[in-house]
């Protein structure tokens, strides 16, 4: 166990980082097809292939997700995933060709390091060629480079965020893991103690603000709204229906609730993906979608708080460990 998505078998995770424009994409690859699932609680979103995931919808398998930087420039950066997928031959079969199913979600990374480079084609392929179903690098890397909380104040006293992943063994064999890029408008804290470990940094004194506090006066009202967004990926081994697997989308969500605050705001895109790879059902009898929920809210809770304690740094935005 590696504390990643990457403990769930038949995933991997591949990142493409740039620290000179501060961008990037990760990619969470599963060439052999998972049952995926979405919810995008965020308003401010920038998606796509998420309208696939409905449990209404045709396809069952999905191959790929992206999450990337660059705001909605970033999304280019999924044909390259589909290049790749389609170079190893996977993807739905429509008869004529195979069609790699990528849905992908994007930050907006724009108000730090050059808003004019973001993640393309070529970024998202090399994400796919670094990826592996080893230790999953953290902090600033991928779709976490340009990452940053606490934007009540905006981009100039916000802490550097980044990238987090983990994971956990419930019931027998089967494991549920969490990746995810913070780029949050609100702090984010402890659900332990209440504290806040990341966040808007106070002007003069040092420490961090109280984003929730603060905007039930009359700061609240001069918000800057300018877009942030946490993106992230659960993966299991259960087998899940399409159904279930949106349900766990929903209770993920919770994980976000219980570190992040405010969340899913009017200037947040938050969205959330799952990958259910089946690897540990035997007959492909359903999971219990509520116990895997219930592990996926604590595991992307936890993958929160290490995007901040493991970024550092960059481009003038001081990281949590170094204040």
């Amino acid at each position: 166990m590696y504390n990643a998505i990457t403990d769930v078998l038949g995933i991997k995770v591949g990142h493409y980082t740039d620290l000179e424009a501060v961008t990037g994409c990760t990619v969470v690859l599963c060439v052999e097809g998972a049952t995926g699932g979405v919810d995008v609680r965020g308003s401010a979103p920038g998606t796509r292939e998420t309208d696939l995931l409905r449990p209404i919808s045709l396809v069952e398998q999905v191959h790929a997700v992206l999450l990337t930087g660059g705001s909605a420039f970033g999304l280019d950066a999924a044909g390259g995933v589909m290049r790749y997928l389609e170079e190893q031959g996977c993807g739905f079969d429509t008869g004529v060709a195979r069609v790699p199913i990528v849905p992908a979600a994007v930050l907006f990374d724009l108000a730090i390091g050059d808003a004019a480079v973001r993640p393309n084609a070529e970024d998202g392929y090399a994400a796919c060629q670094a990826a592996s179903d080893g230790p999953v690098a953290e902090g600033n890397v991928g779709a976490g480079t340009g990452a940053t909380v606490g934007k009540l104040l905006g981009p100039k006293f916000a802490t550097k965020s980044g990238l987090g992943t983990a994971s956990m063994k419930i019931g027998k064999g089967i494991v549920v893991g969490a990746l995810v890029a913070v780029n949050a408008f609100g702090d984010v804290v402890d659900p332990e103690n209440g504290h806040i470990i990341a966040g808007t940094r106070k002007p003069l004194l040092g420490g961090f603000l109280n984003t929730v506090e603060r905007m039930k006066g009359e700061l609240g009202q001069a918000i800057l709204g300018f877009a942030h967004t946490t993106i992230g990926v659960i993966g299991t081994n259960a087998y899940l229906t399409k159904t279930q697997a949106t349900k766990v989308a929903q209770m993920a969500h919770d994980g976000l609730a219980m570190a992040i605050r405010p969340v899913h705001t009017m200037f947040d895109g938050d969205a959330i993906f799952v990958l259910a790879t089946g690897k540990a059902s035997k007959g492909k009898k359903p999971g219990d979608a509520s116990v895997v929920g219930t592990a996926a809210a604590q595991v992307m809770a936890q993958a929160v708080l290490r995007a901040v304690r493991t970024a550092e740094s960059l481009a003038g935005v001081p990281a949590a460990s170094d204040l």
